[in-house]
């Protein structure tokens, strides 16, 4: 006993530092408007039950980037779909029941569950309109018209039970289909730019843009109820979560998805307010919190889109990702300066080499940014700061080792000649002569690759970095224009004010650092030779 009570305390301590150490519960959500609304609905149930440090990572991109954040256990669950699950990521032809696809999905470590109780299965739209004018009801009737104009989201386009499946299956006569952001192509429909376009069965918008439903009279698309895509054994690790979780089950009706979708695209309603709401309407989690940040925007007539820009550019996050695009763009440029410039270096002084260093830095700067991104997830097995830190750095090499080459070979041969004729070695002639020749050029490269990093750290937002690109990416979420430019024009001007400070900085560098007129004469004490 008396052992007992001298470490007792002991053990208090190591509970309390266990507790503070625990790792949080993170739901991931894909880059539209329902899965921020479902993972909002998980990260408050979770904290309903207890479970204090419950977070969600917004807007991972398409399903490829929030599966890999899930196996490289980044992320503990997310919203997922019984027709994805099993076409995108099991690859399998048909869609199996639930005790099937959990089979197959133990042995990658996963695990659905909790059917919430709605199918949102991919559909085709056109105006109904153009519909009734042509006589086309169903996607065999498409057949027939193969002047149609298709707009499909980037991620049916390329799936395997998206447009070519369904291209198959119907003997549709169309050529590739213009790629859309699925949150752009209701625009694009209604300013008749495109004439069909793919969409989710629970979309808020059908109605608002006179669409009609093509029957999928062959049935190709499988169902795709909603269900938690998560780790094998998340149960256990946090199990008063994961109890409160399993009784979402059955809870929400396609009719109920529709409207909190419509909430969150037609009213304003951040998606934590509509989580909140539906929470609260069916008793799931009565008066759970939500921070003022998430309240309903204002309703009554809708503001000038200048006044609406303007207060969302001022919102209280914008000070957040200030400094979270801030931080990714300089410590990705120090980065990108500390192996770019001994590299141009190294191309310069062994031109056997510098074919190869020139060539990868440029294939690296081919490579699409979001491929990269989504590739660096699983190597990491991380998803935010590290990877998006990775990809940036990467991509600012190029300008920063050409530039570093070209200035160093650009030097003309007589002063290395001289320079060598007074004694001085490689790296005294690198430093005192070569370099500070080369700087102006080599700082243009350091300036480019300052403003290229401005503009691409805004896609870090997809994989949960943060920045300005977190508006823009719930802006495409939505198809909220204020939303876009209330992410777009701070990045412009971040841009603009960087060039503005690199050029300050260049030409005080440049006036200070170029070697004097005399800096290769000969000391005084030297005397010329005799003619």
């Amino acid at each position: 006993m008396k052992i007992f009570r001298a470490l007792l305390p002991l053990i208090m301590l190591a509970t309390c530092i266990s507790n503070a150490l625990a790792a949080p519960l993170v739901v991931g959500s894909k880059r539209f408007t329902e899965s921020y609304v479902l993972s909002e609905i998980i990260r408050q149930t979770a904290v309903g039950a207890g479970e204090r440090d419950a977070r969600h990572q917004q807007g991972l991109g398409n399903t490829s980037i929030v599966l890999g954040a899930l196996q490289a256990r980044a992320i503990d669950l997310y919203p997922e779909y019984t027709g994805t699950i099993a076409r995108e990521i099991l690859k399998l032809d048909t869609v199996p029941p639930l005790a099937e696809l959990n089979r197959k999905l133990a042995g990658i470590g996963l695990e659905a569950s909790a059917p919430l109780g709605f199918n949102n299965t991919y559909a085709l739209a056109m105006p109904a309109s153009r519909a009734a004018q042509l006589g086309i009801r169903s996607l065999s009737d498409l057949a027939a018209h193969p002047q149609l104009r298709l707009g499909f989201s980037q991620e049916f386009i390329g799936r395997a039970d998206g447009w070519p499946g369904l291209q198959r299956a119907y003997q549709l006569p169309f050529t590739a289909p213009r790629g859309l952001d699925h949150g752009l192509a209701y625009d694009a429909i209604a300013q008749g730019q495109v004439d069909v376009i793919d969409i989710y069965s629970t979309d808020a918008k059908l109605d608002k843009y006179g669409l009609t439903v093509l029957l999928d009279d062959r049935g190709h698309f499988p169902r795709y109820d909603a269900v938690l895509l998560h780790r094998a054994g998340l149960a256990q690790e946090f199990p008063a979560a994961w109890k409160a979780l399993k009784g979402l089950e059955g809870r929400i009706d396609e009719a109920a998805m529709r409207r909190m979708n419509a909430e969150a695209e037609l009213e304003g309603k951040s998606f934590a307010k509509v989580a909140a709401d539906w929470m609260v309407r069916t008793g799931a989690a009565a008066g759970t919190a939500v921070q003022a940040s998430t309240a309903a925007a204002p309703q009554g007539a809708k503001p000038v889109l200048a006044v609406e820009v303007w207060h969302k550019l001022l919102a209280p996050d914008l000070a957040r990702l200030t400094l979270e695009h801030l931080t990714l763009v300089f410590l990705s440029l120090a980065a990108s300066i500390a192996l770019g410039v001994p590299l141009g270096i190294l191309a310069a002084k062994r031109p056997q080499l510098s074919g190869t260093i020139l060539g990868i830095t440029g294939v690296i700067q081919t490579i699409p940014a979001l491929a990269l991104l989504a590739f660096l997830i699983p190597l990491t097995g991380l998803i935010g700061l590290v990877p998006a830190f990775i990809a940036l750095t990467l991509f600012a090499l190029l300008p920063i080792v050409r530039n570093t080459h070209a200035g160093l070979t650009q030097t003309p041969p007589g002063l290395r000649e001289a320079a060598l004729s007074l004694g001085l070695p490689p790296a005294a002639m690198l430093r005192h002569v070569e370099l500070p020749l080369a700087l102006p050029t080599l700082l243009a490269g350091i300036r480019t690759a300052a403003v290229i990093n401005v503009g691409t750290a805004t896609i870090a937002a997809f994989i949960g970095a943060g920045g300005y690109g977190e508006r823009i990416v719930t802006g495409l979420a939505l198809n909220d224009h204020a939303t876009l430019l209330a992410g777009a024009l701070p990045a412009a001007v971040l841009a603009l004010l960087i060039e503005f400070a690199f050029g300050l900085a260049e030409k005080k560098l440049v006036r200070h650092g170029r070697p004097p007129a005399d800096a290769l004469s000969p000391p005084a004490n030297i005397r010329k030779p005799a003619r």
